[in-house]
C-alpha cells in the first residue's frame, strides 16, 4: 500500500467541554422546558417565534413556495423511498405457534414503536431530502405519531420551505422549529409544547450527536454519527473524472467530510487528485469542498485488489463505492459498509437523494455493528410464549433443575409448583 495523499489525523475534540455543554442545555430544557428552547431559538438561530408548532397555513405557505418541477421531484424521490420501505417491511414478518418441543408453543409480534422524532439539520443547506429519508420509512411502519423538527433559516422564524413541504408531503403529523441539542432534549423529556416520543432519529452536528448519546436509555436513537465520508475503490478502468466528482460531491457536505480513493492503479489515482483540484477551481462550493478535502482527503495505491478490500472492511465507511470493471467479484469478501454502490453507473449521490435506500447511514466505523436507517429502525419485535399441560411437564423440570444450580430456589420453586 502505497499513500499518495494522507490525511490529516482527526485531533479529539475537548470531548469535556462539548459533553458538559449539552449536559447543561439538557438540564435547562427539562427545567424550564419552552422557555429555554425559545431562549436558544434566538440565541442561535436569530428566531423569536412564540409558537414552536408549525400551523397549517404555514405548510401550506411554503408548498405554494415549491414549483411545480421541485414538488414533483419530491414526489418521485418519496415514492422510490416508500417502494423499497415497503419491500423491506415485507422481509420482517410475525411468528407464530413456533414448537421445539410438543405442548411448548414460541412467536413474535413485530409492531411499529408508537411515537418517534425525525430530526432534521439545518445548517448552510436546506436538506429536505434529509426529511424524505427520515419521515417516509416511519410512515411505511405504522407510526402512530411521527414528529419532525429543524432549526429555522437563520434571522428568519421559519424552517426552509422545502424542507417544510418535504415534511408535510412524507406523511409527519406534527412539525416543530427548533433544532441543536435542546430539541433531543425536549423530545426526549418533553416540554409544555412538545410531548415526549420513544425514539429519535436523523444526523445532525457534534452538539446533536452528543445530546442523542446522552439521551439514550430515556429514549432509542438510530445510531451516533459523526461526518460522512466515502471510500471509493478503483482499478482503473473507469474515470478519474467521475471518481474525481464522487470524492468532491462527498467533500462538500461540510469541512470534516471525508472522501477516500483507494486504486489498484497508481497512475490512475494520481489523475483523480489532479482532476480533484482541477474542479475545485470553478465548483461554486469550493469554499467547503477544498477545506474537507485538503484536510481530510486520502488518497492510496494498493497492492491487489484484495488489499484494499481489507482497508475497506477496515475503515467500515458510510458510502462504499466500487468502480471496478467487475465489481460483483469482489461484493462477498466486502461486509462493513453503510450502503454499497455498485459499478461506475451508481453515483452515491443518486442514493443520498433518489434511487429509494436510505441515506441516513452509520459513520466513524460504526457500520462494523450496524446498518443505516430503514423501515426495521421504527420496528419492535416482542416474543410471546404458551404452554400446554404436556409442554409445562417438560419444561418445568428442566427449568426448576437450572434454577438450582443457579442457587435462584424461588425460581425454582416456581417451576415446580406447576408440575
Amino acid at each position: 500500500m502505497k499513500i499518495l495523499k494522507k490525511a490529516k489525523e482527526r485531533t479529539a475534540a475537548d470531548r469535556k467541554l462539548l459533553r458538559d455543554t449539552v449536559t447543561g442545555i439538557i438540564e435547562r430544557v427539562c427545567l424550564e422546558g419552552d422557555a429555554a428552547l425559545k431562549d436558544y431559538n434566538e440565541r442561535f438561530d436569530g428566531c423569536r417565534r412564540e409558537l414552536l408548532r408549525v400551523s397549517r397555513e404555514e405548510i401550506e405557505a411554503a408548498r405554494a413556495m415549491l414549483t411545480a418541477q421541485e414538488l414533483a421531484d419530491m414526489q418521485d424521490a418519496r415514492a422510490n423511498i416508500e417502494a423499497f420501505a415497503r419491500a423491506q417491511r415485507e422481509t420482517v414478518s410475525d411468528l407464530e405457534n413456533f414448537s421445539p418441543k410438543p405442548g411448548v408453543f414460541l412467536g413474535h409480534r413485530v409492531i411499529p414503536v408508537r411515537s418517534c422524532c425525525c430530526y432534521v439539520p439545518g445548517g448552510g443547506y436546506p436538506l429536505f431530502s434529509t426529511a424524505l429519508m427520515l419521515i417516509t420509512p416511519a410512515k411505511v411502519a405504522g407510526v402512530q405519531r411521527i414528529c419532525a423538527c429543524a432549526p429555522a433559516v437563520k434571522g428568519t422564524d421559519c424552517i426552509h420551505y422545502k424542507t417544510l413541504a418535504a415534511m408535510d408531503l412524507a406523511g409527519a403529523d406534527e412539525i416543530y422549529v427548533v433544532g441543536g441539542a435542546q430539541a433531543i432534549a425536549a423530545f426526549t423529556y418533553g416540554t409544555e409544547e412538545i410531548r415526549p416520543v420513544d425514539l429519535i432519529v436523523g444526523p445532525g452536528n457534534q452538539y446533536v450527536t452528543e445530546a442523542k448519546r446522552q439521551c439514550y436509555g430515556q429514549i432509542g436513537i438510530d445510531f451516533v454519527a459523526g461526518p460522512s465520508e466515502v471510500l471509493v475503490i478503483a482499478d482503473g478502468s473507469g474515470s478519474s473524472q467521475v471518481v474525481a466528482a464522487d470524492l468532491l460531491a462527498q467533500s462538500e457536505h461540510d469541512p470534516n467530510a471525508k472522501g477516500i480513493l483507494v486504486s489498484t492503479d497508481e497512475a490512475f489515482a494520481k489523475a483523480v487528485i489532479a482532476d480533484v483540484e482541477k474542479e475545485l477551481e470553478t465548483l461554486p462550493t469550493a469554499g467547503i469542498a477544498a477545506r474537507s478535502w485538503n484536510d481530510f482527503g486520502e488518497v492510496a495505491a494498493a497492492d491487489s485488489l484484495e488489499e484494499a478490500v481489507e482497508l475497506a472492511n477496515s475503515y467500515a465507511p458510510e458510502h462504499l463505492e466500487l468502480n471496478l470493471a467487475e465489481p460483483e467479484k469482489v461484493i462477498p469478501a466486502l461486509f462493513n459498509y453503510g450502503s454499497l454502490f455498485i459499478g461506475e453507473n451508481t453515483a452515491e449521490v443518486f442514493g443520498d437523494y433518489a434511487s429509494g435506500t436510505n441515506h441516513t447511514l452509520p459513520t466513524i466505523g460504526a457500520s462494523r455493528y450496524t446498518g443505516g436507517v430503514w423501515v426495521g429502525t421504527f420496528l419492535k419485535t416482542l416474543t410471546h410464549q404458551s404452554m400446554s399441560p404436556e409442554g409445562t411437564k417438560t419444561i418445568a423440570p428442566l427449568a426448576a433443575r437450572m434454577a438450582h444450580g443457579e442457587g435462584l430456589e424461588g425460581h425454582a420453586l416456581a417451576a415446580e409448583k406447576r408440575i
